[in-house]
């Protein structure tokens, strides 16, 4: 069956074609949405070249501790190169079918160029250019569009908006082009999670097609849709058995349950683990100790300070140490180490300083954490700014526990509890 192109793509790299192109490609094979995906490169090198040569074809492959999953994704209709055929790229515009806008252009991709005109053919940056497409399309008199941005910064969606509008002034474009970007688009703020792995470099893997674009990624798949649109009716993403969830205004709980407990664990984890001689994450859920000492964080001290409902909360949890104990992905502790102190800041200490507001005291498994973070930062191991090194590696505990600098806070009150 020819399916109908509903989707612009911005990217054309893993992450999108493990993520969102196959959750179109789930979408297509459950239900009779029948939609399909025009790729734009976002950079003048990219991998559509590949793509196309392999007609828009390509493997992906899941695999984890739940078992492993081989599909042929085909939901790309063609790529669009605006560095070659600028051309091309505005036509889009004039595809009444095309609704629904996804991309990925890495944190730094939503930004303000003040240089890029409206003349340039393209513009550098990715808000620039989307201005420029949907210029066209609101001369075209046809509807606006719906915007899935999965970079991941905060508020995606509204600083999208931001820059668009900020170009309709610079490019002094009409008042009512501006209502119409209000008005008539609508820019959902998303938060993305999912480990792809990418090309599986140096592994024997039978595949049905010569492919040179082959897509590794974990089970797990998040996509946290904030809007007061109705998505669901349009892309069916329950009846495909997708992990989606669509919210008008809980983006920020389920973001810092991310954060407070995929991210939280990891900080609460390296150091301790790095001092015991662990070498990947993977090792430590291996380990019995360890194992414990995870559970302990996140399960007794992290999950009763936070505010979803309390099943969702283990159950996403009991998913991040499946996702741990992937044996398909090294997820090495030293990478994780990396600015330990700033991420401890926001990922373990709210989770302390709720605990202690709730129940009275502070949580003893994320205080021992934290005695591990300034041990550890005593030692060679560190991968940090050279000044906060050198003053954690000589500052006594508390020196650290008071630089205000540090924390955002002086947290002398828990010296009692440290020493």
């Amino acid at each position: 069956m020819k399916r109908t192109e509903k989707f612009i793509q911005f990217g054309e790299g893993g992450f999108l074609r493990g993520f969102a192109d196959w959750m179109i490609q789930k979408i297509n094979d459950t239900t009779d949405f029948e939609g399909s995906v025009v790729v734009v490169q976002p950079i003048k090198e990219g991998l559509c070249d590949v793509l196309t040569a392999q007609e828009c074809k390509y493997t992906h492959l899941v695999r984890g501790e739940e078992g492993y999953e081989s599909s042929v994704i085909d939901v790309i209709s063609r790529c669009v190169k605006p560095y070659d055929d600028f051309d091309s790229y505005l036509a889009l515009a004039s595809q009444p079918e095309l609704k629904y806008i996804v991309s990925n252009t890495t944190e730094s991709g939503i930004t303000f160029v003040d240089t890029d005109k409206d003349t340039d053919t393209p513009p550098s940056s990715f808000p620039a250019k989307v201005t420029l497409l949907l210029k066209k399309r609101f001369d075209l008199g046809l509807d606006g569009f719906v915007f899935l941005p999965c970079e991941l910064i905060d508020r995606n969606g509204d600083n999208l908006k931001k820059c668009i509008l900020k170009y309709a002034e610079l490019w002094g474009y009409s008042e009512e082009f501006k209502a119409w970007i209000e008005n008539e688009n609508i820019f959902t703020n998303t938060l993305v999670d999912r480990i792809n792995t990418g090309y599986p470099k140096g592994e024997d893997i039978e595949l049905t097609f010569d492919d040179k674009m082959v897509n590794t990624s974990e089970f797990f798949h998040l996509w946290v849709i904030e809007t007061n649109y109705d998505l669901e009716a349009e892309l069916p993403f329950k009846k495909a058995g997708l992990n989606v969830i669509l919210t008008p205004n809980a983006l920020e709980k389920y973001r810092t349950r991310k954060v407070r407990i995929l991210n939280g664990a990891h900080t609460s984890l390296v150091p301790y683990a790095l001092l015991c001689g662990f070498d990947t994450v993977k090792s430590c859920v291996d380990d019995e100790k360890m194992n414990a000492y995870i559970r302990k964080c996140v399960f007794d001290e992290i999950i009763p300070t936070l505010d979803l409902p309390k099943d969702e909360l283990i159950s996403y949890a009991n998913d991040v140490l499946v996702r741990f104990s992937n044996p398909y992905i090294k997820h090495y502790l030293s990478s994780i180490a990396l600015n330990s102190v700033s991420k401890f800041k926001v990922r373990v200490l709210p989770s302390v300083l709720e605990y202690k507001k709730r129940f009275g005291t502070y949580p003893e498994t994320l205080i021992f954490a934290f005695k591990k973070l300034i041990e550890f930062y005593k030692t060679d191991m560190t991968n940090d700014d050279p000044t906060v090194c050198a003053f954690m590696k000589n500052a006594t505990t508390a020196e650290i526990l008071s630089n205000e600098s540090l924390w955002g806070q002086d947290l002398s009150d828990l010296l009692g509890d440290m020493e």
